[in-house]
Formats: structure tokens, sequence, C-alpha cells
């Protein structure tokens, strides 16, 4: 069975200590509903360590991420967070690909499956990001656009690697915008990329968990996650609201 997941990617926003009041609001919250889903938060770098600390006190049913990672071991790579040092603070996840690393900092292909290989070899669970943009969609190609993401990352994982991921699918321009895929696109492609991951992985494609990355919000996060193979939120804006986020954990 697949995993219901609600990740808040808190991108650069939030000090140090409105991160662990966040983090803190949002356990509070939690304690007096019973989630249908995993949560997951990715804080900044900079806070990683303190909501690690915050979450651990409690026991929490909240596990963290972060929203990238280096493509090197370790080295001389100034300003760069490793794989390990994610891992040895608490992370459980980390984000790879997101369109923003892609559009801002280049990201192509080889280097996403350097991230990922690191993050799978460090124990953490890889989330990958995959989607087209408005031309893209537009011109009619977003299906292929998809699909090469998809093959030219994930089907240079084994079976074992494979297992460990969780694919985020973001219309691009369905983030910060204000538009949404509808709920029929988004099933639409979440369909599809279930389809391409069953050309090399049939046996891991229904179990791997799919999540909608276009600002999703409490008013059509229930009409989302209804869809067959929308598996949850990768959510961006809405997770920096604490009342926001409780609502689409809810929606499940």
């Amino acid at each position: 069975m697949r995993r219901k997941i609600a990740a808040g990617n808190w991108k650069m926003n939030t000090t140090i200590e409105e991160g662990i009041a966040l983090v803190t609001s949002l356990e509070a919250l939690m304690a007096s509903e019973k989630c249908k889903c995993d949560v997951i938060v990715a804080p900044p770098f900079t806070h990683l360590y303190p909501v690690a600390s915050a979450i651990a006190d409690k026991k929490s049913c909240i596990a963290l991420a972060a929203q990238n990672c280096a493509a090197y071991e370790s080295g001389a790579y100034t300003g760069e967070v490793s794989a390990a040092m994610l891992a040895s603070v608490g992370c459980e996840y980390v984000i790879i690909g997101h369109s923003e690393r892609r559009e801002y900092f280049s990201e192509e292909s080889e280097t996403l499956l350097k991230k990922i290989r690191l993050v799978i070899s460090n124990g953490m669970n890889p989330i990958y990001c995959v989607g087209e943009k408005l031309e893209e969609r537009e011109s009619g190609n977003h299906f292929n656009v998809v699909a090469t993401q998809i093959k030219e990352v994930l089907f240079n994982l084994d079976e074992e690697g494979m297992k460990r991921v969780i694919v985020a699918y973001e219309p691009v321009w369905a983030i910060g915008t204000g538009k949404t895929a509808t709920s029929t696109q988004a099933e639409e492609m979440h369909s599809f990329i279930r389809r391409v991951i069953s050309e090399k992985f049939p046996s891991l494609a229904p179990l791997t968990s799919i999540l909608y990355g276009g600002s999703c919000k409490p008013s059509n996060a229930s009409e989302l996650f209804a869809q067959e193979n929308v598996d949850g939120g990768l959510i961006g804006g809405a997770s920096l609201n604490v009342n926001d986020f409780i609502a689409i954990i809810k929606s499940f």
C-alpha cells in the first residue's frame, strides 16, 4: 500500500526562532488529530538541527527533510552541505531537483542523479521533483519533458535504490502563481508518471508515492488527494501557516 504524505517545503523563509515556533505549533495541533498521512517538514539548512532537536524532544511523528544537498561526498566545496552532514543531524528525506533548483541553479539530470545516489547511500530518502513549464505544456510536450526527467535519473537506480524514492510532480506554471492544475490534470500526469516508472520498475510503480507540488492549499487539497494516483502533496507557501498546513493534513 502506498504511503500518503504531506511534506512542507519552507524554502528560504523563517528565522530559526520562527521555524521552531512553527514546528512546535504544528506538533501541538497534530497531537489532537489522528493523522492519516506521514508528515514531513523541510526547513532551511540553518534550521535543521534546531528543528530536529525540537521534534526529538517530544518524540514527534514529524519527519525532517532537507531542501537540497551537494553532489559531492566531501571536500573543498565552499558553501555546500553534504548528504552525510544532513543524515548526521537527523534528516530522513532530501528534496532533489525542485524546479527552482533546476531553473535558478541550472541543475541537470547528471547532477541530480549524483545527489540522489548520495542521499540513498547515506540512508535517506530522496523526494525527486519533476514537472513542466508553461510553454512545454502549451506546446503539448509536457509528457515528454516529465518522462525524460524520470528516465535520465531514476532509471539509473537499482530496485533497492528506487524503493526509497518519492516522486513529486510540480507543474512549474502553478508554483507561486496562484494557478493550480485541476484535479483531472494532476491525476492525468500522476497516472502517466506511474506508467513511466513501471517501464523500468514494474513491481515498484504501484508502491511509489507520487506527490502533487503545485500550489496545493486547504481549498483544493481534498479534491486533489481524492485522485487515485495523487498520494499527497509537496506543500510550499501553505506549509508556513500552521492552520493551513493542518487543514491540508486533515484532507486525506
